[in-house]
């Protein structure tokens, strides 16, 4: 079996046309040596020969171990040097001790690509250091192969399995074949590849591929390559760690634009603003707010553990996506699992479709008396021609124009005398309509695996598990949804006057709330007046200027929260409470203070700036005032943002029913609020290099507009002085 190599595109940069063209000499190799084979059963090297030469695609290869002069009758060179070319692969089945010194021999003769199955451990000496060696084992590795232009799959990895192209490159017993389809899986977890590789689920594969701690080659690389094999439909992302996030981000982009699904698990959380304990948007993102802000960016449909990755990735596969409708519809055989299905849906926030009349007329000419034609649908009555009574009411629901998708919700337990009235009726209903139909079950361990093996061989999803399945549904039900054109990355100048005015005063490090609170206007987001003052007379002048009502706030700059403290006194309405305020606040805390003019009421939210070591600056919105601690919820998004994402994102918040004016009170101007989110999208994406993290809290959200009424920020710790807090 031989296919062309994979061409990069020529529209690619030089260096990541290289890039891709190493990787696709690795997933494509025709070429392979064997480094560590062995004759000795089960053992690594042993297993590493066995896989290979189960390639359909027959690459040509050499073993390579000092200790034999032939292994099963094939000859076994001592060294690298001996192998006759340069090859595209080069599997290092060794232990770490000799990782360093073969990739270095790989690297020299011109060799391609590597996998590395080990950890790639650096082993101390006596004296606690690597002997005769400077910098971590691991630094050494991918500094030899970058060096080389080599590609690097591991180290601490399974290797992959290129079904598409037909090569194994692994070193453990994998199921032979490998079924065939249309997901690509990148993961970092050897185990997670080991099990969905072995679920004997409705879906195949084009690629597995099992990257580990992806020294050299990232995610990133083998989804662009993925993406390349006309056989990709989906993508299937396991991972734990952001790298080479530019990279990633136009890969994802590419994704989109040609309407592939992007499936994403993520493990770990960022350690974003973990530090930041004087800035809340750090702590709210700092879970997996990067996780959080990429799917949004570029319509990612993340799940939460494998059993949704599965039933979601079966679902995609089958190839039949939401193209119209509003809503899914269920026809069940059970009246408390329709109303358990309902329950569950509606804590899901997947939507039913409502049926029309038409629709309903037709299903209630073929229920039995007392049922009523609704969905979702309990359509079991005495059992009566079940085959052909489930096949109507799903093909019914099918027809409906506002049913986008259909499922039979029943246990599909294998039924004692042979029934096939189920699978029978899902297949013709599925026979009769391009829009999907599965199966959703409740109970995966009570699925009847042969009547499943029936349906999934048709084309038909059998989702294992109400909640998965559900979300499942809803991942394809957001597919055909419109979704917003990704964040652009391209790297132009930022607006030259407002950056140069504004860097080199966040870089000083020692500013007054009054001062960002300048910045904030200036970058469009509406503020309140303030002047920083450190007397009581100067107090009192200001309030005069600004007029009464106003408020008192410490200024003192080792001070983040003021409230806290005691920091703030509201509604001073005359020179009397002002002075009375400021001698309180001086004589406490210090005599720096802040006089701001009194914000119409309204619902307060925080908005904020925080800085990913992988994505850059992200944004975060989340409830504001002491609610900020209460609701402890937050979209986060990466920028620059657009309008229709910041409405989006607002809507997310629990706290929209409130901002909607919930209980009679008037609904705060939403689009005010968006603009104040765009706004600081601007200022983080000219100033971001200079923050860690910005946050306003409280943005003051009423009818007539949203206003910041204080401001923080944490310069990103350049020098040593840089680290102090701006307030």
């Amino acid at each position: 079996m031989t296919a062309p190599l994979a061409t990069p595109p020529a529209s690619m940069p030089a260096d990541t046309r290289d890039q891709a063209a190493a990787v696709t000499a690795m997933l494509e190799a025709r070429s392979i040596a064997l480094v560590g084979a062995s004759a000795r059963p089960d053992s690594l090297g042993a297993r590493m020969i066995g896989q290979v030469a189960r390639s359909p695609s027959r690459p040509r290869t050499y073993l390579v171990n000092p200790r034999y002069r032939q292994i099963n009758g094939e000859p076994c060179l001592p060294a690298l040097a001996d192998v006759p070319e340069p090859v595209d692969l080069v599997l290092l089945a060794v232990p770490d001790t000799a990782l360093e010194e073969q990739l270095d021999h790989a690297a020299r003769r011109g060799d391609r690509s590597a996998v590395i199955f080990g950890y790639a451990l650096d082993l101390p000496a006596a004296d606690g250091l690597v002997a005769g060696r400077t910098g971590g084992l691991k630094g050494r590795l991918a500094a030899i192969a970058a060096s080389a232009g080599m590609a690097v799959c591991g180290p601490a990895c399974m290797g992959f399995l290129n079904v598409a192209r037909g090569l194994r490159a692994v070193g453990y017993l994998e199921p032979d074949p490998v079924p065939a389809g249309p997901v690509a899986l990148i993961t970092h977890s050897g185990s997670v590849w080991f099990a969905v590789n072995r679920a004997r689920r409705g879906f195949g594969f084009s690629l597995l591929v099992s990257s580990g701690q992806e020294l050299v080659t990232t995610t990133a690389a083998y989804a662009r390559y993925a993406l390349q094999l006309a056989e990709t439909k989906v993508l299937a992302l396991v991972l734990e760690a952001i790298r080479d996030a530019a990279e990633l981000r136009a890969v994802l982009g590419a994704a989109r634009a040609r309407d592939v699904p992007v499936v994403l698990l993520s493990a770990g959380g960022s350690e974003t603003g973990k530090a930041m304990v004087s800035a809340h948007s750090g702590a709210l993102a700092a879970a997996d707010g990067a996780w959080e802000a990429l799917a949004a960016a570029y319509g990612i449909h993340r799940v939460r553990d494998l059993a949704e990755l599965a039933d979601t990735l079966e679902l995609f596969a089958s190839g039949r996506k939401c193209r119209s409708g509003t809503g899914i519809a269920t026809v069940h055989d059970s009246g408390l699992e329709r109303a358990h299905v309902a329950d569950l849906a509606a804590e899901l926030s997947v939507p039913f479709a409502p049926i029309s009349r038409k629709t309903s007329g037709r299903l209630a000419a073929v229920l039995e008396p007392g049922l009523a034609p609704a969905n979702p649908l309990d359509a079991w009555g005495t059992g009566r021609d079940a085959e052909s009574l489930f096949s109507e009411c799903l093909s019914a629901l099918a027809a409906d124009p506002a049913v986008a998708a259909v499922a039979l919700a029943v246990d599909l337990v294998q039924e004692l005398d042979g029934d096939q009235s189920y699978p029978q009726a899902v297949l013709a209903a599925a026979s009769g309509t391009a829009k999907p139909v599965a199966v959703l079950t409740g109970l995966p361990a009570a699925v009847d695996p042969v009547a499943a093996a029936r349906l999934r061989a048709a084309g038909v999803p059998v989702l294992e598990g109400t909640r998965s399945g559900l979300l499942a549904l809803r991942h394809l039900l957001d597919h055909a949804a419109p979704g917003e054109p990704p964040p652009d990355q391209a790297t132009t100048d930022p607006p030259a006057a407002r950056r140069q005015r504004w860097a080199p005063v966040l870089a000083e490090g020692r500013l007054s709330g009054a001062v960002l609170l300048d910045l904030l206007r200036d970058y469009g987001v509406a503020a309140v007046r303030a002047r920083a003052v450190c007397t009581r007379a100067g107090a009192v002048a200001a309030a005069a200027e600004i007029g009464h009502p106003v408020v008192v706030k410490t200024d003192e700059l080792r001070i983040a929260h003021k409230s806290d403290v005691g920091g703030v006194r509201l509604g001073l309405g005359d020179p009397a409470a002002v002075g009375a305020a400021y001698d309180d606040l001086a004589a406490r805390l210090g005599p720096r203070v802040l006089v701001c003019e009194t914000a119409v009421p309204g619902t307060e939210l925080a908005l904020g700036i925080t800085r990913d070591p992988a994505l850059g600056s992200l944004l975060v919105i989340s409830a504001g005032g002491v609610l900020i601690e209460i609701f402890a919820e937050r979209s986060v998004l990466l920028a620059p943002v657009t309008r229709s994402a910041a409405l989006a994102a607002l809507r997310r918040l629990r706290l929209a029913p409130v901002l909607a004016g919930a209980r009679g009170q008037p609904a705060a101007d939403l689009g005010a609020i968006a603009d104040a989110v765009i706004a600081l999208s601007g200022l983080a994406c000219d100033l971001g290099d200079v923050l860690d993290a910005l946050d306003i809290n409280p943005l003051i959200c009423g009818p007539s507009g949203a206003v910041a009424a204080d401001v923080l920020a944490v310069p990103r710790p350049l020098n040593p002085d840089a680290g102090r807090m701006l307030t």
